[in-house]
C-alpha cells in the first residue's frame, strides 16, 4: 500500500497564498531605498518573542513568515545597506538576487556534470573570465566554494598533495613537517588552515607599506629549512586593502619550485578598475587564487572563485572515491566536487553569471573605479581634519583612521551611536596596539557624502 504524498509538498490554497507572501516579502524588501540597517537583538529578547516555533503541528506558513518579518529579519543587519561600511559588505546587484531566488526555486545540484551540466557551464564561464583578467592560461579552471577561508583551505591541500607527490616520484623522503609562507598581514584564515592541515605557517616580514616582497619571501625560505610546499600572497588585505608584490614574491616561488597562491578573497576585484590594475602585475604566475564575489563583485552570500593554473592538480587531491560515485569519478566529466574540499554544492556561482550576463563586465569595472574614487576622496577629507589621522594611504578601497586622543571606548560608543541611530556599522579596530576604525567601500550606493555626515558626529 502506497502512502499519500506529504501534505508539505502538495499544492494546496494555504501553499498558493504562502508562495504570494513570500514573492510579497522579496519584493517589498528589494524595493527598499535604502534598506533598513536593523540591529542585533539580545537573546533574551529573541527568546521571548521567537521562541516555540519548532513544534510537531507547526505553526504554517503565513505565521512563520510574520515570525521572521516582525521579529527576526529586523534582528540582523543589512550588510547591503550603503552605510553598513564595517568588515567586508556585501551589495549584490538586483540581477544577482533575483537569480538567486531562481537557483533556490530550481534545485539544482551543483557536485557533478551529470545532475548539473548547463549550470556548471555557465559557473565555468565566469571561472574562464576571472582567470583571463588574472592572466592564466585558458587550461585553468576551478569550482566556486563557500568563502575565502574554504578557498584557502583547498587551494593549500593541492598545493601539500602535488609537493608531496613530486617528493615521491624522486625518491625523496617527506619532511618532518610540512610548511607554507605568508605575510604576517595574511588573512587570518591562513593559520586555521594550517592548524587543520596540520601543518606550520611561516610568517615573513612585511615592510614599511605593509606589503610581502620577493626578499622577505626569501628570507623566510632561509630560515624555514625542508618542507615549504607553498607560498601565499595577498591581493589587498582586509585590514588594511593592501597588495602585496605578487611579481616579487611569485618569482622567488617558481624560482624554488613552490606553488603559488594569491589570495584575493577581497582586493582581488580591484584588477578590474583601471586605476588599480597594476598592482596586480605578477598573478599570472599563480598556481592557484582565489576572490570572493560576495565582497566586490556585487553577488550574493556565498560564493567564493577558487581557479588553478592546472585544475588536474586539484582533482588529484580533491576527488573523494566510494562506489556510488563511480559513475561520475570515472565519467571524464567536469565535476565541480572534484576540485575543492567539497562534494555536495549549490551552484552558487550562478547569480554572478546572471548579472554579468546581464550589465556586462563594463558595468563590473566601473562600479569598482567608483568605489576606489570614494575611499580616495574620503581620504582627503580625513587628511584635511585636523582632529583625524589616516593610519595608512587608502590603495583600494579600505580607509584605516583614527580620532586624536580617543581610546578604545570612545570609538565603541561612537559605534552604537550610528547603529542605534540607523546610519551606518562602524566598528573599532586597531593596528599595533593602536586603537582605530575603518571604512570598508564595497557598495556602490556607498557615497562620500554619507561618510562624511558620519564623520562629522565624531565628538
Amino acid at each position: 500500500m502506497f502512502s499519500d504524498t506529504p501534505d508539505m509538498h502538495s499544492s494546496t490554497p494555504e501553499t498558493d497564498a504562502l508562495r504570494e507572501a513570500i514573492f510579497a516579502y522579496a519584493r517589498t524588501r528589494m524595493a527598499y531605498d535604502p534598506v533598513p540597517l536593523d540591529s542585533p537583538q539580545t537573546l533574551e529578547f529573541l527568546k521571548d518573542h521567537a521562541s516555540g516555533t519548532v513544534t510537531e503541528q507547526g505553526m504554517g506558513g503565513i505565521q512563520a513568515l510574520k515570525v521572521f518579518d516582525e521579529v527576526l529579519a529586523p534582528a540582523c543587519l543589512s550588510t547591503d545597506h550603503p552605510g553598513y561600511v564595517s568588515f567586508i559588505p556585501t551589495a549584490p546587484t538586483e540581477a544577482a538576487t533575483l537569480f538567486d531566488l531562481v537557483v533556490s526555486a530550481s534545485s539544482i545540484y551543483g557536485g557533478s556534470w551529470m545532475e548539473g551540466a548547463g549550470a556548471v557551464f555557465a559557473e565555468n564561464e565566469v571561472l574562464a573570465w576571472l582567470a583571463a583578467e588574472v592572466g592564466l592560461p585558458e587550461t585553468s579552471g576551478g569550482v566556486f566554494v563557500q568563502g575565502g577561508t574554504l578557498g584557502n583551505l583547498s587551494a593549500l591541500v593541492a598545493a601539500r598533495h602535488t609537493a608531496a607527490g613530486e617528493r615521491e616520484r624522486a625518491g625523496l623522503p617527506r619532511p618532518l613537517r610540512w610548511k607554507f609562507i605568508c605575510s604576517t598581514e595574511a588573512h587570518s584564515s591562513l593559520k586555521s588552515a594550517a592548524a587543520v592541515m596540520d601543518v606550520d605557517i611561516i610568517k615573513a616580514q612585511v615592510d614599511g607599506e605593509g606589503r610581502l616582497t620577493g626578499e622577505a619571501v626569501r628570507s623566510a625560505l632561509a630560515e624555514a629549512g625542508d618542507g615549504v610546499f607553498a607560498v601565499v600572497a595577498t591581493a589587498g588585505t582586509t585590514n588594511f586593502g593592501i597588495v602585496d608584490r605578487l611579481r616579487e614574491v611569485g618569482e622567488i616561488a617558481k624560482s624554488n619550485n613552490l606553488w603559488f597562491h594569491v589570495d584575493g578573497a577581497y582586493g582581488l576585484a580591484a584588477i578590474l578598475a583601471p586605476e588599480t590594475r597594476h598592482l596586480f602585475d605578477g598573478t599570472e604566475l599563480a598556481d592557484s587564487f582565489i576572490v570572493d564575489p560576495h565582497k566586490w563583485l556585487f553577488a550574493p552570500f556565498d560564493a567564493c572563485a577558487l581557479v588553478y593554473r592546472n585544475p588536474s592538480l586539484a582533482k588529484a587531491a580533491h576527488t573523494q572515491h566510494g562506489e556510488y560515485l563511480d559513475t561520475l569519478t570515472e565519467s571524464g566529466d567536469w565535476n565541480p566536487s572534484d576540485y575543492a574540499y567539497n562534494l555536495t554544492r549549490r551552484v552558487r556561482g550562478l547569480p554572478l553569471w546572471f548579472s554579468l550576463a546581464t550589465h556586462g563586465v563594463s558595468a563590473y569595472r566601473k562600479a569598482v573605479s567608483q568605489n576606489i574614487q570614494v575611499a580616495k576622496e574620503i581620504g582627503e577629507y580625513i587628511r584635511g581634519r585636523a582632529d583625524l589621522r589616516l593610519v595608512r594611504e587608502p590603495e583600494l578601497s579600505v580607509v584605516v583612521f583614527e580620532k586624536l586622543g580617543w581610546q578604545l571606548a570612545d570609538y565603541q560608543a561612537w559605534s552604537d551611536k550610528l547603529l542605534s541611530s540607523g546610519t551606518g556599522l562602524v566598528v573599532p579596530s586597531s593596528h599595533q596596539g593602536r586603537p582605530n576604525t575603518r571604512f570598508a567601500i564595497v557598495n556602490p550606493a556607498t557615497t562620500t557624502h554619507l561618510l562624511v555626515e558620519m564623520l562629522e558626529t565624531m565628538e
